[in-house]
């Protein structure tokens, strides 16, 4: 899987695509404008992030590209690749249970913070990417 060379773009399919992970040091990409709202990205090798309107939405240590991002009001899901394994970091409903699945396969439930904050850990090598899917139940 490639990097988003372009740091943050729209897909004709109405998903986002970001992040840079072959990145040397941090670099961003602001004010850019999908569906209505204002997106703003900051990646690089060590982490990328990804927020929308001036809120938290996305980020992962160490940095990914994200292919295909789609977010509704019950389930997040998208495409992501890194050097390494990597941890990803998604803002959803405060106190709420959500199924993880990586690749087609559940990875069994798990409960936001009281901030909705979420965490994930995908194994990752640098030729492979994984399919996220993260549901409300």
């Amino acid at each position: 899987m490639a990097a988003v060379k372009e740091l943050l773009r729209a897909e004709a399919d109405g998903t986002l695509s970001f992040g840079d992970f072959t990145l040397g040091s941090k670099t961003k990409k602001d004010n850019f404008e999908f569906e209505g709202d204002i997106y703003k990205v900051k990646t690089f090798s060590e982490i990328t992030k990804l927020e929308k309107n001036g809120m938290f939405v996305y980020e992962s240590v160490p940095g990914s590209s994200v292919e295909e991002f789609r977010e509704t009001a019950d389930e997040v899901s998208f495409t992501v690749s890194a050097q390494t394994d990597v941890q990803f970091t998604l803002e959803l409903e405060p106190e709420s249970e959500y199924e993880v699945f990586i690749d087609g396969a559940s990875s069994g439930t798990m409960k936001t913070n009281l901030s909705g904050k979420l965490s994930v850990s995908v194994e990752l090598s640098a030729d492979k990417s994984a399919q996220v899917k993260v549901v409300k139940c």
